[in-house]
């Protein structure tokens, strides 16, 4: 029996250990090697634990606190701890939590408010008088991040409360969820794959990365969300009821409440508000990955208190886990455009949240080593964010008697070249580490790669020059830099694999029209490293000419607004290679433009100053074609629609911009009447 009690109290220790470190890894390097799912079975086995046997709880056991400290400065004391929520995972343990509540207040009934639980990062915004003086971090509940230069950047945040009925409060704290739209991660992480850079695993790790950024200029890039769900100190002003009364008083004073809230008069109304969401998630336009049930009377609240860890009055119901079990078949390394060697293991293909996943990319070459995975292992995988396969750990081992330990590559897959170790150094993203790089320029993925980039739509968008098209471009030594292609005649086509007159001619008649796209496109078609399309625009506009741009310094880039010192050095380094000069040279020769149409003058346009949101499928124009026309007449093309928007384009299948604009009052054109307007504006 002693040595049965023995035991009981080491796997106690151990799991406290092994719990710290998995909030070491989650909350302060944003870097998880579980999912919450298994993090909670952890949690849940050391809490029972410890109630079967209180004496033997460490001090300093993760159930007495709520997560790990963040190491960065400067840290800010929370005045009103910031508890997290306990989890359940059945609608029968939803019900298992309300017989407690309904225990604590002796019968009494109770509302419930539902909130959809946003998978993102927890924010506290301090306001004093209506202004927001202080943001921060979550951290470990008592202690947080002060990041109130990244929450500026957030512009669904306001930096003035609204004065609705009634005096502002003298000092209000407001907790909510910073996170990052869907649409918004993927061009974050398009962004990042076009610069060489490594992507974000999920929207979560993205949101919290940003806020901890030193450069806030970056953050503000990164378009961060924002929805309010509580508060933890109300002085002044109104005096609040309950739960729903303080999210309509939010939104009166300005601030984002998600709409998706609702109150309910009964259990059974919540247990459907989470079947109903479990069955919509996909269908938001952000991440999910649970329902939060709370009381709604505040003084109901009050009256049950809380745990050392959690709120008693409140739950988070957690949607099931999206992962699956495979066999890995092996591991193979991809060249990226700029070199980049990226190892990817092809997997037996799994159906993991509805889709048949049959590779998986393993990030870098200290991935490989952390998860020790090699081929023949059997891996769990999981929908990141619900949308990039990943590979979370090894579950078995393989049994093949000669399985070796993965040895890095020392020469190019591709092409034989010796690779190179580049630094990554220390990033804002706090990405470390060391990557290898093929050098050789005439490497084949890097040539098809770049050309494929060079023709996209939001860079020369060079029509019907499509993968396959590339491919047999460089196989046959047709192209070997992206000035090669004004070089391809009819003759050279036609001697490729599908083909014909017709084909040949538009591909060529396509590849003549992108040599008048304007400067902004070209930097961005060039790839250079951390350039994407807005900073290329920016650029392009400043500069006006490439000539201007190839002559400046790095002090004089750093200079322009969201042209950082990463930034500045990887453009000055691009134009002194003299390869890359000597492609420039080529393109100049063959005709290709190299300046950016200058700013229209008060006056000479219909379109100037005006703000213009483009929704739906147009038919005769792309969507990047739609916006430059507006870029070019003086006007703006913006994202979302509000009461400062002059025209919303709407096309078919246009969404929920167009309900807004039409709730707004703002002026929605169809196809035909903004070609119209536009040729109004040009024949002024």
């Amino acid at each position: 029996m002693a040595e049965t009690k023995k035991n009981i109290q080491q796997t106690m220790e151990r799991l406290a250990r092994e719990i710290e470190e998995h909030n070491w890894l989650y909350y302060v390097t944003d870097q998880p090697v579980i999912s919450d799912k298994e993090y909670d079975e952890l949690l849940k086995r050391l809490i029972d634990l410890e109630a079967q046997y209180p004496e033997w709880r460490l001090p300093d056991s993760p159930t007495q606190r709520v997560g790990a400290k963040v190491q960065s400065a400067p840290s800010v004391r929370h005045k009103v701890r910031m508890y997290s929520l306990d989890n359940t995972y059945s609608l029968e343990e939803v019900r298992q939590w309300y017989q407690r509540v309904q225990k604590g207040l002796k019968g009494e009934s109770c509302k419930l408010t539902v909130e959809l639980k946003i998978d993102g990062a927890s924010v506290s915004l301090m306001y004093e008088n209506g202004i927001l003086k202080l943001a921060a971090t979550r951290g470990d509940g008592e202690t947080g991040e002060d990041v109130t230069h990244t929450i500026k950047t957030v512009r669904s945040v306001p930096l003035t409360l609204k004065k609705d009925e009634g005096p502002l409060p003298e000092v209000l704290e407001i907790r909510g969820e910073a996170f990052m739209l869907r649409k918004d991660f993927e061009k974050l992480n398009q962004d990042k794959e076009q610069a060489g850079e490594e992507l974000f695993a999920n929207p979560r790790n993205a949101a919290a990365g940003s806020l901890k950024l030193l450069d806030a200029k970056i953050s503000a890039r990164r378009r961060l969300s924002f929805r309010v769900h509580s508060f933890g100190i109300l002085e002044g002003g109104q005096s609040l009821e309950t739960q729903w009364d303080f999210l309509k008083q939010a939104k009166g004073w300005g601030l984002p409440v998600d709409e998706n809230s609702r109150l309910c008069r009964s259990l059974q109304e919540a247990l459907d508000y989470c079947m109903e969401y479990q069955g919509r998630r996909d269908g938001i336009s952000y991440e999910i990955d649970g329902v939060v049930i709370k009381v709604d009377s505040l003084s109901q609240q009050s009256r049950l208190g809380a745990t050392a860890k959690s709120p008693r009055w409140a739950v988070a119901y957690k949607f099931p886990a999206r992962q699956a079990t495979t066999t890995v078949k092996r591991i193979i390394v991809q060249v990226g455009r700029t070199g980049v060697l990226t190892p990817v293991a092809e997997l037996e293909p799994v159906e993991c949240a509805g889709v048949v996943i049959s590779r998986s990319t393993l990030h870098n070459f200290e991935e490989i080593q952390r998860l020790g995975i090699q081929a023949g292992d059997r891996v769990l995988i999981e929908r990141a964010g619900d949308v990039i396969p990943k590979v979370v750990k090894v579950v078995a081992i393989s049994k093949d008697p000669h399985r070796k330990l993965y040895r890095f590559p020392k020469v190019c897959p591709e092409c034989g070249s010796a690779l190179q170790r580049k630094k990554k150094g220390m990033t804002q993203d706090g990405e470390t580490g060391v990557a290898l790089v093929c050098p050789n320029s005439l490497c084949p993925p890097k040539v098809q790669e770049s050309i494929l980039h060079f023709a996209s739509r939001g860079a020369m968008d060079i029509e019907g020059l499509g993968e396959a098209v590339v491919r047999q471009f460089v196989e046959k030594k047709l192209v070997k830099d992206v000035a090669d292609l004004y070089d391809v005649k009819k003759s050279d086509l036609l001697e490729l694999e599908l083909f014909a007159g017709k084909k040949a001619d538009n591909l060529l008649q396509s590849m003549e029209g992108s040599k008048a796209r304007p400067l902004s496109r070209l930097l961005f078609g060039l790839g250079i490293a951390h350039i994407g399309e807005k900073s290329a625009l920016t650029l392009a506009e400043h500069f006006g000419d490439l000539k201007n741009l190839q002559t400046c310094g790095v002090e004089d880039l750093k200079s322009i607004h969201e042209v950082g010192d990463v930034m500045a050095r990887e453009i000055v380094g691009f134009f002194k290679d003299p390869a890359n000069r000597h492609v420039i040279q080529r393109l100049i020769k063959a005709g290709v433009n190299m300046a950016q149409p200058k700013t229209l003058l008060p006056g000479q346009s219909l379109l100037l100053d005006l703000k213009f949101v483009f929704t739906g499928e147009l038919e005769s124009l792309s969507r990047p074609e739609a916006e430059e026309l507006v870029r070019q007449m003086g006007g703006a093309s913006v994202a979302s629609v509000s009461a400062k928007t002059d025209y919303v384009v709407a096309g078919k299948n246009a969404g929920s911009k167009y309900e807004k604009a039409k709730l707004l009052g703002v002026k929605i054109l169809n196809e035909h009447q903004f070609k119209e307007l536009v040729h109004a504006t040009k024949n002024r």
